[in-house]
């Protein structure tokens, strides 16, 4: 079966414009405008600038301190392991981080603290998917498609990062 190209809008935020970009009705890829994971609108995606109300909305009421959890309809791809990260991903509540290694142990795999990582960097909805309230186990920030000031943002929007600028563990 062949998919109709995407379509994409920008949206401007505290951490600078954002791509948007899926179908009609799923978000499949979020991205910065910079940082090493940064890409723009493929060939053939369709710009359609008012596209993405309910996406637009939460994100605002996410910067805005009214939003915990996103509840939007997204269709991330990647590899079946990619995918169960990136599940778990949506499971690290607003205000807390967990290490790789934690996050590791919790998907039954202890050894793949940086296959973790890896799917982490690999992920095409940070914001939505949280990858930034995941940590070093030293509690450094690490790793971050957007960038370490932009996770240090996110991190201290929500809170995690009290008294000296350390994040605070689950």
């Amino acid at each position: 079966m062949i998919e109709p190209p995407l379509c994409f809008a920008n949206h401007d935020s505290p951490v600078g414009p954002l791509l948007l970009a899926g179908d009609a009705d799923t978000l499949h890829f979020l991205s910065f405008q910079d940082g090493h994971r940064a890409f723009g609108p493929k060939d053939g995606w369709a710009r359609i600038d008012r596209a993405f109300d309910a996406v637009r909305k939460q994100l605002d009421a996410y910067f805005a301190g009214q939003l915990r959890v996103f509840d939007l309809p997204i269709r991330p791809r990647g590899t079946a392991f990619q995918m169960r990260v990136w599940h778990w991903l949506a499971t690290i509540p607003f205000g807390e981080t967990c290490s790789y290694g934690d996050m590791a142990r919790a998907l039954g795999c202890p050894g793949a603290s940086r296959a973790v990582g890896a799917a982490n960097g690999a992920n095409p909805l940070p914001i939505i998917l949280p990858c930034h309230r995941v940590i070093g186990a030293s509690g450094k920030l690490t790793g971050f498609g957007g960038g370490i000031g932009r996770k240090a943002f996110l991190l201290l929007h929500e809170g995690a990062m009290p008294g000296g600028g350390q994040p605070r563990l689950l």
